[in-house]
Formats: C-alpha cells, sequence, structure tokens
C-alpha cells in the first residue's frame, strides 16, 4: 500500500508536468522493488490522472458535447492514430522498454534536450488544425517509450507549429483521454486485471484517486508555465534525472 500510495503521488506530478511519468513510474518501481506485473500499475494510475484531466476540462468537454463540436472531436481523432499505429507494429519492443531503467535514463535525458529547445522556439497564437493535430500525435507516439513526456512532445510540437499554447496545453491533455482508455481495454483483454501479487483493486483503485487530486493540481501548474514562459525550465531537470539513472542504477 505505501508504494502504491508513493507511485500514485509520482504519477499525479509527473503525468502533467513534462517529465514523464512513465518514465518516473519505471525508475520509481525499481528504486522500491515493486514488480507489478505488465503495465497494469502504470495504467491504473494513469486512469486516475484522467480522471483529473475531465474535471479540469469539465466545461470544454461539456461545450464538445453539449454543442455537437465534432470537428473538434475528430481533430482528437486523429491525433491517435499515429500512437496507435506505432503501438500497433512495437508493442512487443514497447513493453519491453518498461523493463530496462538504463534506457529510460536515456530517453529521459533527450527529453530535457527538447524542453530546453523550445526556450528557442517562437510563440504561437494559431489554432488547432487537422494537421497541428496529427504533428502533436506525432509527438505522443514518441512518447509511448517510458522517459519520453508526452505532453513535454505534444508541446513541443506545438510550439514548432506556432500554435497558442493555451489551446495547445488543452488540446494535449484530451488528446490523451482515447490513448489511457485504450490501453486499459487491451490491459483487461491481455488478462491484465487480475488481482494477484500486492497490489489488489482497492489498493490500485485508491492510488487511482491520489493520483487524481494529485494530478489535478499539477496540470494547473503546468498551464501556470506555458503562460509563464517557463516551460522549458523542467529540461534540466530531466537531463540531471536521466544522468543519474545511468550513473547510480
Amino acid at each position: 500500500m505505501r508504494e502504491t500510495f508513493i507511485l500514485a503521488v509520482l504519477q499525479g506530478i509527473a503525468e502533467f508536468l513534462p517529465v514523464s511519468s512513465s518514465g518516473h513510474l519505471v525508475i520509481g518501481q525499481s528504486l522500491l522493488g515493486v514488480n507489478e506485473p505488465g503495465m497494469r500499475l502504470d495504467l491504473v494510475l494513469h486512469a486516475g490522472t484522467l480522471m483529473s484531466i475531465f474535471v479540469f476540462y469539465r466545461r470544454v468537454i461539456w461545450r464538445m458535447v453539449s454543442r455537437f463540436e465534432w470537428v473538434y472531436a475528430i481533430k482528437i481523432a486523429v491525433s491517435a492514430l499515429p500512437a496507435c499505429a506505432v503501438y500497433f507494429l512495437c508493442h512487443g519492443f514497447i513493453d519491453g522498454m518498461f523493463e530496462n531503467v538504463r534506457m529510460v535514463g536515456a530517453l529521459l535525458m533527450f527529453t530535457g534536450a527538447v524542453l530546453v529547445g523550445t526556450r528557442y522556439m517562437p510563440r504561437g497564437v494559431k489554432d488547432i488544425g487537422f494537421l497541428r493535430a496529427f504533428f502533436m500525435g506525432c509527438g505522443q507516439a514518441l512518447a509511448l517509450l517510458p522517459g519520453v513526456s508526452r505532453s513535454g512532445m505534444t508541446l513541443a510540437c506545438a510550439r514548432a507549429g506556432r500554435t497558442d499554447p493555451e489551446k495547445a496545453a488543452e488540446f494535449s491533455f484530451l488528446m490523451s483521454a482515447p490513448l489511457i482508455m485504450g490501453g486499459m481495454v487491451l490491459d483487461i483483454a491481455k488478462g491484465g486485471a487480475g488481482a494477484e501479487g500486492a497490489h489488489g483493486w482497492l489498493t490500485l483503485a485508491a492510488g487511482a484517486l491520489v493520483a487524481a487530486v494529485v494530478g489535478y493540481f499539477s496540470l494547473a501548474v503546468l498551464v501556470k508555465a506555458l503562460k509563464g514562459k517557463w516551460f522549458w525550465l523542467f529540461g534540466p531537470y530531466c537531463m540531471a534525472a536521466g544522468l543519474a539513472v545511468l550513473l547510480f542504477l
């Protein structure tokens, strides 16, 4: 229970801040000696942060549903295509990466370099079009690898496309919802829904709730970071964390 609580807090912080939640979960599990089978714990904690997305952007979601804004919904579907294709073709390799903590360290350093690079990209005012949605989806596909930040890659792609930061943040987190839900369905279909081992369903549910609460506040911090022009400062942290993993784990 204690280990799950720690990992839930870690997930809530790292899911929205551009520091790779999946990478930090791999590192945390390695340090705590947690050997959860497959990706089940990772997906359950992601479900918790999915709840925080729904709460934080509840007005946007309600507007989409009540006003039948299907164009926006189709853009979200388009953004999911690259990740679906990459996982379908390379799922064995991707799943195996969750066992390779040193590679996670290297990918964290890569994430850090990309985030630092956003400092030199011009700020934009453009809306999310279908091409930009697909481009952000390519960044999301790259973030299937643990250690590559999903929010970091999608927002860096949006920044490269000169997209409005607030609109980019909104779209970045809403576009993650279909993949998280799809991942949960796949995990259950593969038989990952059992409660064997140290993590029963009650423990996992409590972890999801903690991740949801912490994730809500982390999301608010990231939106402020984008508005305040200090988003790139997460880069040096990722580079230092990745280097520490390479040297000491």
